[in-house]
């Protein structure tokens, strides 16, 4: 019986580990830790990863060496195992233990994180040469790392503002690091120390050289890197300076305060996790997406919808436009009314409508006397309207005319008698 052809296995790809300067199991117990926790633990830079298993490429747990004040050799009190694999970590801010499967690992971990933190090779530990030239590798590369990575305690803020972090936040060091006010690409740094009850803050000017920096004292120093500016800083004071690293301690669980029913009390209460939110009413309409807003041009756009919920008040139009004194006189033949307006501009006197001859009553018996009916267009038409405005229009310019050449006259007559007055009047002044 012929057997199914099966596929060629192909083996799983593993997932590729970081790249750590070492590496090995680690117990750790922390300040609200009860006991120890084994985990799988990596140097790299400045921070130590730990993960629950080296097959692991996403750590659980990390530990930023930025804040290293020591190492301590633990003695646990009562234990029963050797003491020389235990250690402590000692930070800023906290102190973690360690413990290890013999001694020759404590002293690599040791000798690691001191070459990391300090960027020497420690030369007082139990240490073969052939750990002493791997710690070697890793002191290169962490300057080579350092060399293009900003320091933790570099940070964008002018001198007051940095006078003013190292003040406010004295906890998280007195040594900071700014761009220079010069613009030519160095640093500053900024430090605060306290001195007989008062802050002393002290400013110093690192240049920029090339690929090195150079620190602007009575002796200058040259150095490859930032963080090579802040250990010289450090090492050169007895460790007084500190490097600023503010704390970002951030909630994972959004909580409350909330009173006891029962004895009054404040109690933190943490909330539940957010949902997509409440679900609106069966009978209540569904919201639509929002419409996409597209540019048209002004006369696609409609006027906005009166609601008819609201009391609103639509607008008078505006007056119509004004017109001019010399438009054109229209045929009288056309039936067009003149405006008003018009009207009130060019007529003095309303036009008189035509007198109609009134019937005399009859008798007294025979009721009211009838009136001819008369229709409006009897009474003013255009036509009339418009050819007693011409001819009202063409007496007042004869008489005014009239008046100009009158004025014309007098001064004439005015001016020759001056002239007349003078020159009877020169002869008698020359005699």
């Amino acid at each position: 019986m012929a057997l199914a052809l099966t596929p060629p296995r192909v083996p799983k790809s593993k997932s590729s580990l970081p790249s750590h300067y070492h590496e090995s199991f680690l117990e750790k117990k922390g300040p609200r830790d009860r006991d120890y926790r084994k985990f799988w633990a990596g140097l790299q830079g400045l921070t130590l990863y730990f993960y629950n298993s080296n097959r692991d490429s996403q750590h659980v747990e990390k530990l930023d060496l930025g804040t290293f004040v020591k190492l301590t050799d633990e003695t646990p009190w009562g234990s029963s195992r050797d003491p020389r694999t235990h250690f402590c970590l000692v930070l800023r801010n906290q102190e973690i233990k360690f413990k290890v499967e013999s001694l020759e690992s404590r002293e690599m971990w040791k000798g690691f994180i001191l070459t990391v933190v300090e960027l020497r090779v420690p030369s007082n530990l139990t240490l073969l040469p052939g750990h002493l030239y791997m710690m070697a590798e890793v002191l290169a590369k962490e300057e080579a790392r350092r060399a293009v990575e900003m320091p933790s305690c570099f940070l964008k803020v002018s001198r007051l503002e940095a006078q003013l972090l190292l003040e406010r936040y004295p906890d998280c060091g007195n040594l900071l690091l700014r761009p220079s006010g010069d613009g030519a690409g160095g640093v500053s740094v900024t430090t605060l120390q306290p001195l007989n009850g008062t802050q002393v803050v002290r400013h110093y000017k690192v240049k920029r050289e090339g690929p090195k920096y150079v620190i602007d004292v009575e002796e200058p120093f040259s150095c490859t890197s930032l963080d090579a500016v802040v250990n010289y800083f450090v090492s050169h004071t007895n460790k007084a300076l500190v490097p600023f690293l503010l704390d970002e301690d951030y909630e994972k669980v959004i909580g409350y305060a909330e009173a006891d029913k029962e004895n009054g009390e404040s109690v933190w209460v943490a909330s539940s996790a957010p949902g997509p939110g409440p679900a609106p009413p069966k009978g209540s309409p569904k919201e639509l997406p929002p419409a996409s807003i597209t540019p048209g041009s002004s006369q696609d756009k409609l006027p906005p919808l009166l609601n008819q919920d609201e009391n609103y008040v639509i607008p008078i139009g505006d007056a119509p436009a004004a017109n001019y004194v010399n438009e054109p006189v229209l045929p009288p033949s056309r039936p067009v009314v003149p405006k008003p307006r018009k009207l009130a501009m060019f007529q003095a006197k309303p036009p008189k409508p035509p007198t109609v001859p009134k019937s005399e009553p009859k008798g007294l018996h025979s009721g009211l006397a009838r009136k001819p009916v008369v229709s409006s267009a009897q009474a003013f038409s255009p036509a009339t309207g418009l050819t007693d405005l011409t001819a009202e229009l063409e007496e007042k310019l004869q008489r005014r005319r009239a008046l100009e050449h009158a004025a014309e006259r007098m001064g004439d007559q005015r001016a020759n008698l001056q002239a007349q007055h003078i020159t009877q009047s020169s002869p008698s002044s020359q005699n």
